[in-house]
C-alpha cells in the first residue's frame, strides 16, 4: 500500500510538472519541488478538501459537481501558498483551470502507469 502512494506521488508529481510546463502563469523549481508539491496536496486532499465539500455541499449538488473543480482549485492554491516562491500560480483562474488540467492528467497518468504496475 505504501508502495502504490509512494508511486502516486510520483505520477502526480509527473503531472504537476506537466502543468507548469502547459500554463505560463504556473511557475514550477523541478522535480523535488512537484514531488514536494504532490505531497502537500495529498495531505491537503485527505484533510482540507472533505471539510471544503462539507461546507460546499449545497453549491456542489446546485451545480451538479462542477464547483469540485472549484475546491480542487483551492487545494492547488493552497499548495502554491504553502510552498511558496518555488511553485508559483498567478491567479485563481490559472489555478481553476490548471486543477482540471492536473485532474485529467492524473487520471490518465494512473490508468498508464499505477494501474499497469499492479496487474
Amino acid at each position: 500500500m505504501l508502495k502504490n502512494w509512494a508511486l502516486s506521488l510520483v505520477v502526480n508529481a509527473v503531472a504537476i510538472l506537466a502543468v507548469g510546463e502547459l500554463f505560463d502563469k504556473v511557475e514550477i523549481d523541478g522535480f523535488v519541488t512537484a514531488l514536494l508539491a504532490s505531497l502537500i496536496l495529498s495531505i491537503l486532499n485527505v484533510i482540507v478538501k472533505p471539510l471544503l465539500i462539507l461546507f460546499t455541499l449545497p453549491v456542489t449538488v446546485l451545480t451538479l459537481g462542477l464547483f469540485l473543480f472549484v475546491i480542487n482549485a483551492v487545494t492547488l492554491w493552497l499548495t502554491s501558498s504553502i510552498i511558496g516562491d518555488a511553485f508559483i500560480i498567478e491567479d485563481f483562474v490559472t489555478a481553476i483551470l490548471a486543477a482540471i488540467v492536473l485532474s485529467v492528467l492524473n487520471l490518465l497518468l494512473q490508468k498508464l502507469v499505477v494501474d499497469t504496475i499492479k496487474r
